[in-house]
């Protein structure tokens, strides 16, 4: 048992955190995206059964994101046509804002085909049981400053 981690971090997600390096990308997938397809050169980490929101929280505890890039963490566009609702994106924007100075100001938007190529570069890819539509989350690490 450790001190100060959140509890839903596994030893196995906290491994490929801590080796990840800086601009590295992590994919936090809604349970509808194709984690094993996309992640056939990325570790996939199952967590079936949680939330993307509660998923995001506890990374970024622990994992800075990207100062160098203006927006370090990415939401899958919704296709043009499509009617759906993401108030999941609301929650991220406040969740980011709670570990990151810039806020909803480091969020952005890549377009559903591109979030894909992006995602097939991933260092990792956690897939969660996640049931709002477009929920997927895309995060760029940073570097830990003292």
């Amino acid at each position: 048992m450790l001190k100060g981690i959140p509890g839903i971090l596994s030893p196995e997600l906290l491994k490929v955190l801590c080796e990840m390096g800086h601009s590295d990308r992590l994919v936090i997938a809604d349970g509808n995206f194709p984690a094993e397809s996309m992640g056939k050169n990325s570790i996939v980490i199952r967590m079936d059964g949680h939330g993307t929101p509660e998923i995001l929280d506890a990374i970024l505890q622990v994992f800075p994101l990207d100062t160098y890039v203006e927006k370090p963490v990415n939401l899958m566009e919704v296709m043009p046509g499509d009617t759906v609702e993401t108030p999941i994106w609301k929650t991220y924007e406040e969740t980011v804002a709670r570990h990151d100075a810039r806020g909803a100001q480091a969020v952005g938007q890549i377009e559903r085909f591109a979030f894909y190529e992006e995602a097939k570069k991933a260092y990792a890819i956690i897939a969660t049981g996640e049931s709002a539509l477009y929920a997927n989350i895309m995060l760029q690490k940073g570097v830990v400053v003292d």
